[in-house]
């Protein structure tokens, strides 16, 4: 009924969406629900583990590129924050635009000693807006978890949690401005890459004030041409620097397209927009190792058990996804190492993943997308760029690190902690089981996801069931007070109305349980 409603409605616009594939029309339902679930859209983009490639295809084209607010909506919290006139604060500033997102925009200065900068302002409001809507979201996503148990293998509440993290690092400029540094830090002594410098005396949560990086920006391929640039080059070093960051620093730009990168002399590389960034655990870094070192090896049986480990507490049919494994590394066995593109192995390893009913880790989701994209970027650069040639050494030294002498001494000196830690605490554990269940106090925590469910029926029974008594009460008593001579047969009559009402709802409630 309310699908033909709303064809009455809207006729035309409900049959041309209609018309559409489901992946456009979920598409377009979060670009109309604006920067929240766009950003939500991005997310599940780099979920190749959980949607097939038509559904990635068009979460990709999700953007934040709006229309930028007016100047003079900004104008207010700017001097505020800043206690002067902007007038004052800069030598010069250009109050339009050249680049604007749904959390921010970004407008050229000049610095009074006539440094050139760019300037990120938060767009006013947007806070407010973000978090109604990830309230919304958490609670959606843990109403799927408890109520659709074949949901859970998609972790919603830890994609809206991903979620979370990258918008909060894309409303707090001070954090990005911090990743900048962090990763200036890292690059001090390459000479091959370029990070802007932070002016931290202009930054704040609203505002964050960066170094303009001049040269030819990472979409104008033909401009880098005519530069006389070496591609070739160019591609390299984009792919050692993001490489580095992942296995070496564990703190990666987490995307890498060309829009983030600038393409300066000498064939340096300038990297821009910190806002989304991925940090791995030397744990989680270890396990990347292992994988890809088992990818470059073409060795099933180690991709395996890094692919069960991740799966966490899911069941695996491991034997269907050895076979699974199997069959990939088949299909890439005869091709010469350098000969095969990185990208749809991953993607092939994803499907598998998908197929057999394993979600893979929201940070290595990221990661795995942040590969796919710096691969693409690198081919756009170079037609022959192999992604494998640069992640080999990289990987082979990662593993070498692990059995230096400093390495292996750290692990012995945190394992014996560890072991220690354990057998001094056991007797003070031991000591309090004890005495909690000498007195009583000994208590079990059970985590039943559809425990309070279960408690929502059991109170929808009881209510239906003393709206039964009471409809069959009103029914009797009218039903007495009819019969009486002289007595008042509207109260009666009233009564037999109500009754039938409640025993309507009664009906529908059931009716509705048995559905559910």
């Amino acid at each position: 009924m309310l699908e033909r409603t709303g064809k009455l409605l809207h006729w035309h616009s409900s049959s041309q969406v209609d018309e559409l594939d489901l992946p456009v029309r979920i598409r377009l339902a979060l670009t109309d629900l604006g920067p929240t679930y766009v950003k939500l859209g991005q997310v599940l983009a780099s979920r190749v583990d959980v949607f097939p490639p038509s559904w990635i295809a068009e979460f990709e084209k999700l953007h934040n590129q709006v229309p930028p607010v007016l100047f003079d909506e900004l104008r207010p919290e700017l001097e505020s924050r800043y206690g002067h006139p902007l007038d004052e604060v800069f030598a010069s500033f250009d109050t339009e635009a050249f680049a604007a997102a749904s959390i921010a925009q970004v407008h050229r200065a000049r610095l009074h000693d006539g440094t050139a900068v760019v300037v990120k302002v938060r767009r006013p409001g947007i806070v407010a807006k973000v978090d109604a809507d990830l309230r919304i979201l958490n609670h959606v996503a843990r109403l799927m978890e408890m109520e659709l148990p074949e949901s859970r293998r998609y972790r919603p509440v830890q994609i809206v949690g991903q979620l979370r993290r990258s918008l909060r690092g894309e409303l707090d400029l001070v954090r990005e401005a911090r990743n900048i540094d962090v990763f200036a830090r890292h690059f001090k002594d390459d000479p091959t890459v370029r990070i802007p410098r932070v002016y931290w005396d202009y930054c704040a949560e609203v505002v964050n004030v960066q170094e303009e990086l001049t040269g030819i920006p990472g979409t104008d391929l033909e401009g880098a041409k005519a530069a006389g640039m070496d591609l070739a080059k160019l591609a390299a070093r984009g792919a050692d620097v993001v490489l580095k960051m992942i296995l070496i620093h564990g703190h990666y730009h987490a995307d890498p397209h060309p829009g983030n990168v600038i393409y300066m002399t000498e064939s340096r590389i300038g990297i821009l927009d910190f806002g989304m960034v991925g940090r791995l655990t030397d744990a989680r870094r270890d396990q990347i190792t292992n994988f890809l070192g088992a990818l470059i090896r073409k060795n099933e049986q180690d991709m395996l058990n890094v692919l069960t480990l991740w799966a966490g507490d899911a069941v695996v049919d491991e034997d269907k996804l050895a076979y699974d494994l199997s069959e990939i590394m088949f299909a890439y066995d005869d091709l010469p190492l350098k000969e095969i593109r990185f990208g749809p192995l991953l993607s092939d390893i994803t499907t598998i993943m998908r197929e057999n009913n394993l979600a893979m880790p929201a940070d290595l989701t990221l990661l795995f997308k942040a590969l796919i994209t710096l691969e693409g970027l690198g081919h756009q650069l170079n037609p022959d760029f192999h992604m494998v040639d640069h992640l080999e050494p990289f990987v082979w030294q990662v593993i070498e690190q692990r059995f230096t002498p400093d390495a292996l001494m750290k692990r012995a000196r945190h394992g014996a902690k560890e072991i220690s830690d354990v057998m001094l605490g056991l007797p003070r554990d031991l000591a309090r089981l004890f005495r909690q269940a000498r007195s009583g106090r000994l208590r079990i925590d059970l985590d039943l996801k559809r425990l309070d469910h279960f408690g929502q029926q059991l109170n929808n029974a009881a209510n239906r069931l003393t709206m039964g008594v009471l409809t069959a009460s009103l029914v009797i008593g009218s039903s007495i007070i009819m019969t009486v001579e002289g007595g008042p047969k509207l109260l009666g009559l009233f009564g037999f109305i109500l009754a039938f009402f409640n025993g309507l709802w009664i009906v529908m409630s059931i009716w509705r349980s048995g559905k559910d």
